[in-house]
């Protein structure tokens, strides 16, 4: 079995791959200083609670944006897991397709992955949204190269710079409006159509930019936690793969197993 871990910048999901399939997932708060014995506390736990035992194992691969993180999951494969962890984008899981940009060392391990997997999954030429604590907008074309993308703040950032540089805002959940109207009748669901419909919009603004600069239809997959709440409310997207990432990573596994 593969252990596919992806380390954002607020949670690790760990996910375990049975063949092509995942068999389950977890989440943990993302903590550079989480020691590998924390990690394997909580880890082995949930392996026996699915039936596991650890050395099922075979193989562990690791995507991370948090570089502080990296030692201790290495520590965690090799002295628990007795394997050396791969790492998305290095060695034998180094990039095997185009990143036609002007720092292709700068683009994080995740995106990468995204273009990989969405490019495996689908046709043509495609825009890559995921919701994460940052949203990106990652431009794949048909061939399969990365062309570039945009960041801009995650919503949640977005509404914690709200209620933190204001005296008087309450903190509210992002949740779908009750209804369509941009006129809200209280604080409360005037900060929510602010934060999400504002989202929605500069999403819709952003895709037509991105769609008339690439010239040619462009497929857009939407990925990351919110992708299913967005979808309910705008029509931009052709595809919401909650998995994309994890996909990608387990693709990015089996060829470097194939090597």
């Amino acid at each position: 079995m593969l252990l596919a871990v992806d380390v954002g910048n607020t949670n690790v999901v760990f996910a375990l791959f049975d063949g092509r399939d995942i068999r389950a997932r977890w989440r943990i708060a993302t903590d550079p200083r989480r020691t590998a014995d924390e990690y394997a506390v909580w880890l082995l736990q949930l392996l026996a609670i699915e039936g596991v035992d650890r050395s099922a194992i075979s193989q562990m691969i690791v995507s991370t944006v948090v570089p502080r993180a990296r030692h201790n999951l290495e520590v965690l494969g090799e002295k628990y897991f007795g394997l050396s962890a791969l790492f998305a984008g290095e060695g034998q899981a180094a990039w095997d397709f185009p990143i036609d940009v002007g720092e292709p060392r700068s683009l994080g391990a995740d995106r990468a992955v995204n273009a990989l997997a969405a490019h495996a999954k689908y046709s043509g030429d495609l825009i890559v949204i995921d919701f994460g604590t940052a949203t990106t907008f990652d431009v794949v074309d048909f061939n399969g190269a990365y062309k570039g993308g945009i960041i801009a703040p995650g919503i949640n950032l977005s509404l914690d710079a709200l209620v933190n540089q204001t005296a008087k805002l309450p903190r509210i959940a992002i949740r779908s409006p009750a209804t369509d109207s941009v006129i809200g009748t209280n604080t409360e669901d005037q900060m929510l159509i602010g934060v999400f419909w504002g989202y929605v919009a500069m999403m819709e603004g952003l895709i037509a930019r991105l769609r008339g600069e690439i010239g040619r239809p462009a497929k857009v997959v939407a990925t990351g936690g919110l992708a299913l709440l967005f979808d309910e409310h705008t029509e931009i997207f052709d595809a919401v793969d909650t998995d994309l990432t994890l996909e990608g990573l387990a693709l990015l596994a089996r060829k470097a197993g194939a090597q």
